[in-house]
Formats: C-alpha cells, sequence, structure tokens
C-alpha cells in the first residue's frame, strides 16, 4: 500500500476527527483508497470544474440578492451525480463528526458509541472515497447548519441519523438508474448497501425490529427511492451552502 493511498485518513487521525482503527477497518478502507484511484482512472472525460458558475447562474444569484461565493454547481451528467453524493456524504460525514466530537448524547451506553463511531468512520471513508474520484472536479467542502438537532439528547441525535441514513438509501436508489457508467454504478452500490446497514441499525436502537418497516420497504419488499430534487430539498435544512443541480439527467 502506497503512502499517498491513505493520507488523508492518516491526517484525519492526526487531527483527532477519526481514532486508529483495527488491522481489519484499515485494509477495508486501503482498499477504499485503491478502488477510488481505480474508479478516478475509469473516466475518460475532459470536464471543467462543476464548482464554477456560469455567468447566467452569477446574474440569476446577484438578482436574488445571493452571494455566489457561497454556492456550488454539481455539474452534470455522471459527473454531477457523483457530486451529488459527495455532498450527501459531506453532510452524513460532518454530523457524524460533531456527534462523536459533542461526547455523544446523554446516557448514550458503550454499544451505541461504538457504532456510532463505526458509522463516522464509513462516513468519512466515503465522503474521502468521492473526493479523490473527483479530483479537481469535486464542488468544494460544504457549510453546515446543524442547530436545530440537540446533540446531547438521544432522541434528537438518533431520530436525525435515522433520517440521514434514510435518506441516504433512497437518495443512492434514486440516482442509480441516472448513471451512464456502469463502473460508477458498481460502486455506488457497494456504498448504499453500506448505508442501507446503518440505517438497519439506527433504525433498531430507536425501535428494535424496525429496521425494515414499511416506512424504509415497500409491498414489493424494494427500498424507497428519491429523485435528486427531492433529496436536496430535504437535505436543504442542514446545508447553508446553495447547491445548483439543474444540470443533473433526469432519466
Amino acid at each position: 500500500m502506497q503512502k499517498n493511498q491513505t493520507n488523508i485518513l492518516e491526517e484525519d487521525i492526526q487531527k483527532g476527527i477519526i481514532t486508529p482503527v483495527s488491522r481489519r477497518k484499515f485494509l477495508n478502507y486501503s482498499g477504499l483508497s485503491a478502488a477510488a484511484l481505480i474508479f478516478a482512472t475509469s473516466c475518460k472525460k475532459e470536464i471543467t470544474s462543476p464548482d464554477e458558475l456560469t455567468l447566467a447562474d452569477e446574474e440569476a444569484l446577484m438578482g436574488r440578492n445571493e452571494n455566489p461565493a457561497n454556492v456550488v454547481n454539481l455539474g452534470r451528467g455522471d459527473i454531477g451525480i457523483l457530486n451529488y453524493a459527495y455532498a450527501l456524504e459531506q453532510l452524513e460525514a460532518a454530523f457524524y463528526i460533531q456527534v462523536v466530537n459533542s461526547g455523544y448524547y446523554a446516557g448514550a451506553v458503550p454499544k451505541e458509541k461504538e457504532y456510532l463511531k463505526d458509522i463516522r468512520d464509513h462516513e468519512i471513508a466515503h465522503r474521502e472515497f468521492f473526493k479523490r474520484v473527483l479530483g479537481n472536479r469535486a464542488i468544494r467542502t460544504l457549510e453546515f447548519d446543524f442547530s436545530s438537532i440537540v446533540f446531547d439528547n438521544r432522541t434528537s441525535v438518533l431520530g436525525t441519523a435515522k433520517a440521514f441514513e434514510d435518506l441516504g438509501v433512497s437518495a443512492y436508489n434514486g440516482a442509480g438508474e441516472l448513471l451512464e457508467s456502469p463502473d460508477y454504478l458498481l460502486f455506488a452500490g457497494k456504498i448504499v448497501s453500506v448505508e442501507a446497514r446503518h440505517a438497519a441499525t439506527l433504525r433498531d436502537l430507536i425501535s428494535y425490529g424496525s429496521f425494515a418497516d414499511s416506512t424504509a420497504v415497500d409491498a414489493q419488499g424494494l427500498d424507497l427511492y428519491r429523485t435528486p430534487p427531492e433529496v436536496l430539498a430535504i437535505a436543504d435544512k442542514y446545508i447553508v451552502t446553495r447547491i445548483l443541480a439543474q444540470n443533473l439527467p433526469t432519466s
């Protein structure tokens, strides 16, 4: 394993964002890093950074008294969908980092702390995976507002975590059909399965046996899905940075 494939996670460990992990977990992270390099190499298109706003975008924002400096443009095609996923992984990672850094909620038992720490580490790995894959086509780091969440309250934290994981699963399910590259679809499928494991765990922590109830799985036994506009409208409550997604594919 080359050093440059894990330097981002090493920097996070040094900053205290994540704790050192077991050899088994390290190998899992290393696999993601290697996969990211292969994944990035498979993209042959030369695309300018989607974060760049067009003149029309800037004029429209100024007309609404919005600051273009706090706006990101996801882009179009597969790159736009990958940036869409990257934005959601940024949101989840930022939330779980704050959960752990806040000392968890009052009354959190060791098993709950272990689960939340593992989920945090997964979301950081997912975030860095997309960042590495997208390279200079990635949107910049987003700004979030978690002021509506009471981080020392179990109901507030677990309820928000469940909502984020359910949203993430439905987002990947809704975006999968929009991807053209089978390589991208393969890796998205691997990530959404992990998000579903998170959702199931959190649901059972809140109400045992609710991991696959009718609010998550439909009558055909299929996970629910949402389109990018539906997902972003829900996530908007927590995202300060304005996200332009009008160029994403719709079919």
